[in-house]
C-alpha cells in the first residue's frame, strides 16, 4: 500500500493488487493443495498431515472437540462457523461421528464412533496460545505474529514465547517451552544446534545479545584450546556469530555410527538457559541421533515424528505447490471452484453466468486500462464507483426485460 503526497486516502497500484493476489493464491495453494477438496480423508486413516477445520456450529465450546477435513468443510459444513486450524499431523476426519449427534457426513458416512488416535487442544474451540485467546482477537490491538510449535502444534503470540523471536523465523521451526520441558533431552540438542536465545529485538545485532554460558568468541576459543579435542568439541558452535548468518555444520555431533550423539552432547558440558521457546535452523532434524536407544527415547516421549523430514510443514506445503502446478499444467479444471459451481446449474444459468462474467471482465479491463494509460493509481473509491455502475446497468437490463415480457 502507498499513499500519494497530499492525499489522506490510501491508494494502491494495479501491480500491487496483482502481486498481493498472487501471493495469497500461492499461500492457499501451499496449505490446501496438499489436501483433497473433493473426497473425505477418513478412508485414508490417520493422515500424516492435512488441512483441518473445527465447526463451531456443530461442536461448540463446552462439548467434545472435533476436527474435519478440507472436503467436509466444503460439502458438509458450508455456511457454518468454522475455525481454520491450518494443518495437523496424524489426524482422522471426525465429520459425522458421534461427536456430531444426528448429523451424517455427506461424503463418507460409514465411520467409527470416535477416532481414538486423534489429539485435540483448545485450538478446536478457536483458542490459542498460553493466553487462551481467539485469533484474530477483537480485544487485542497489539500487532503480533502467531507462530506454531511443531510438537504440540498450538499457536503462540510472539510476545508470549518467553524469548525474542528471530528476524528470520520463517526459515526455522519452533518448539515451545512447555514441549521442551516435557522432552527435556531436547535441551541438550538446543545447546548445540538451535538458534541461540536473544535478549534484543533483532537476532543479528551481535554477540552481546546471545544468552549462553560461553559469553564470546574469545572465551569459546580459550575453552576449546584447553579441552581435549573430540568430535563433539570440534563440531559444536554454541555462540559467536549472528543467528541469521552463522553456518551450521553438516553434522552437529559424533559422526561415528556406533556412538550416540546425544550422549556425546551431554558429556561435552555445553548448556544453555532452560527457558523460553527454542528456534531451530533449517535441516536441524538431520542432526538428531538415530541410535537404537535414542529412537526408543523419542517414541516414549511421543516425538518420533521429529526424525521424519517429510513431517515438516514445509514438506507439506511443497507437496501442495507441486500438486497445484501439475494440475495447472494438465489443465485440471475439475477442481476449480468456478467450474464446480457451474456444474450444479442448468444450461441456461451456466450461459447467463459465463456471459455476465465475460462482460464484466471486458469492462473492468477497459476501466483499468484508462488508469494505466494516464499513469494513475486506482483508489478504493474508483473500484466502488465501477461496481456501482455495474449494478446500475444490471438493474436497467432487468427492468427492460420486464417491460418486454409484460
Amino acid at each position: 500500500m502507498a499513499a500519494n503526497v497530499g492525499e489522506e486516502e490510501a491508494t494502491v497500484s494495479l501491480v500491487d493488487v496483482l502481486e498481493e493476489d498472487e501471493e495469497l493464491e500461492n499461500e492457499a495453494s501451499a496449505v490446501l493443495g496438499g489436501s483433497d477438496s473433493e473426497k473425505c480423508s477418513y478412508p485414508e486413516g490417520y493422515v500424516k498431515r492435512q488441512a483441518l477445520y473445527a465447526c463451531n456450529t456443530c461442536t461448540p465450546k463446552g462439548g467434545e472437540p472435533a476436527g474435519i477435513c478440507l472436503a467436509c468443510s466444503y460439502k458438509c459444513h458450508e455456511g457454518h462457523d468454522l475455525f481454520e486450524l491450518y494443518t495437523k499431523r496424524n489426524f482422522r476426519c471426525d465429520c459425522g461421528n458421534d461427536k456430531f449427534g444426528e448429523m451424517e457426513c455427506k461424503l463418507y458416512a460409514d465411520k467409527e464412533k470416535v477416532n481414538s488416535g486423534n489429539k485435540y487442544s483448545h485450538n478446536f474451540f478457536g483458542l490459542y496460545c498460553t493466553c487462551d485467546r481467539p485469533y484474530p482477537d477483537p480485544e487485542d490491538e497489539a500487532p503480533d505474529e502467531m507462530i506454531q510449535c511443531i510438537v504440540c502444534e498450538d499457536w503462540f503470540h510472539g510476545r508470549h514465547l518467553g524469548c525474542v523471536v528471530p528476524d528470520c523465523v520463517e526459515l526455522q521451526e519452533m518448539i515451545c517451552e512447555s514441549c521442551m520441558n516435557k522432552s527435556a533431552f531436547l535441551w541438550n540438542y538446543a545447546a548445540h544446534i538451535a538458534v541461540p536465545p536473544m535478549t534484543k529485538v533483532s537476532p543479528c545485532k551481535g554477540e552481546e545479545d546471545v544468552k549462553v554460558e560461553v559469553e564470546n568468541d574469545e572465551e569459546e576459543k580459550k575453552i576449546n584450546n584447553e579441552k581435549p579435542k573430540s568430535s563433539a568439541d570440534e563440531k559444536v558452535q554454541v555462540n559467536g556469530t549472528s543467528a541469521c548468518k552463522r553456518k551450521h555444520q553438516e553434522e552437529a555431533e559424533g559422526s561415528s555410527e556406533e556412538g550416540c550423539r546425544l550422549r556425546e552432547m551431554k558429556a561435552s558440558g555445553w548448556s544453555r538457559t532452560l527457558q523460553g521457546a527454542v528456534f531451530w535452523p533449517s535441516a536441524w532434524r538431520t542432526k538428531l541421533c538415530t541410535c537404537t536407544d535414542c529412537k526408543v527415547l523419542y517414541t516414549d516421549a511421543g516425538v518420533s515424528f521429529l526424525l521424519d523430514e517429510m513431517d515438516t510443514v514445509l514438506a507439506y506445503e511443497n507437496k501442495g505447490k507441486s500438486t497445484m502446478q501439475a494440475e495447472q499444467a494438465g489443465g485440471a479444471e475439475g477442481r476449480d471452484p468456478l467450474m464446480s459451481a457451474l456444474n450444479n446449474l442448468n444450461r441456461v444459468q451456466q450461459l447467463e453466468i459465463i456471459h455476465g462474467y465475460n462482460d464484466m471482465k471486458t469492462e473492468l479491463k477497459d476501466f483499468l486500462q484508462r488508469f494505466a494509460a494516464e499513469g494513475k493509481v486506482v483508489t478504493p473509491e474508483d473500484i466502488r464507483h465501477f461496481f456501482e455502475q455495474q449494478q446500475s446497468r444490471k438493474r436497467r437490463r432487468a427492468n427492460t426485460g420486464q417491460y418486454y415480457c409484460s
